[in-house]
């Protein structure tokens, strides 16, 4: 696209490089708010990650008890079930990300005297790691939405800052070289026609 070197010109891309400064500050701001809640999303995931690993290392002491009792291991996968599980939205600088609602678990009934002592702390943490996997699949979902912001964000001040503003502050540059060698032109022109 050519450039016209006029006055009009000149005019609207001041206007615009104006309202590029004007803008940028408020993108960096935006961006420096993603990436703090980005960087507080994934320190919660690894937060998160670390207690699964925790709850699986306390549930490998359990694994010698399993495998010695007559208790079907394909059956207990059904122990525990998710009942309900609903997911929210939170507005994070302008960007909807997900949060965990409700979520409620069932435990499927078994007899007390019939099972050996240790399945109940076999539940509870078939309940705990049921829960942590949600938990982690959602701060998964929100980090990686955080970081789909952030990087349109940083594109957009990107653009602003390292093309925009130096495009603009270039035509306005070579507009007012032209101008200004126009101006000298004519005052020379004029002299020339007044010297004959």
């Amino acid at each position: 696209m050519t450039l016209a070197l006029n006055k009009t010109t000149l005019k609207r891309q001041r206007d615009q490089a104006k309202l590029y400064r004007k803008f940028l500050p408020s993108l960096e701001l935006k961006r420096q708010q993603l990436q703090a809640a980005w960087r507080k999303s994934q320190t919660e995931l690894a937060a998160l990650e670390a207690e699964v690993e925790r709850v699986k290392a306390d549930l490998e002491t359990l694994y010698p008890l399993i495998g010695g009792s007559t208790i079907d291991v394909a059956e207990m996968k059904h122990w525990v079930r998710i009942v309900e599980l609903t997911h929210e939205t939170e507005n994070v600088v302008g960007t909807s990300v997900p949060v965990l609602g409700e979520l409620r678990l069932e435990v499927q009934p078994y007899s007390r005297l019939i099972m050996p002592f240790w399945v109940d702390s076999l539940v509870a943490a078939l309940q705990q790691m049921v829960r942590l996997r949600v938990q982690v699949q959602v701060a998964r979902q929100r980090t990686e939405v955080l970081a789909a912001a952030l990087r349109r964000v940083t594109q957009r001040v990107n653009l602003f800052d390292k093309v925009l503003i130096p495009q603009a502050e270039d035509n306005i540059r070579r507009i007012v070289i032209f101008l200004s060698d126009q101006e000298r032109a004519a005052v020379v022109r004029s002299k020339i026609a007044k010297s004959r």
